[in-house]
């Protein structure tokens, strides 16, 4: 399972089949799944940053890793 980034206890990972929690990266949203408010903030603050490393990995299923959230 390809592991992008760790910070604050999350684990962001990339998938292209089974999903836990699923958020959208164009828009950057959280589409299903029960993350506390807190975790999902974090998140949604980390992709802004890396959105565009985010859909470049997606549009080339090409993996690598990204900083944390600082």
């Amino acid at each position: 399972m390809p592991e992008i980034t760790r910070f604050y206890g999350i684990v962001i990972k990339l998938f292209f089949g089974e999903f836990n929690g699923i958020f959208t990266i164009n828009p950057l949203e959280m589409i299903e799944g029960d993350l506390p408010d807190r975790a999902k903030n974090l998140i949604i603050e980390w992709a802004e940053i890396y959105k565009k490393d985010l859909l470049d990995m997606w549009e080339s299923q090409k993996f690598y890793k990204l900083p944390s959230l600082k």
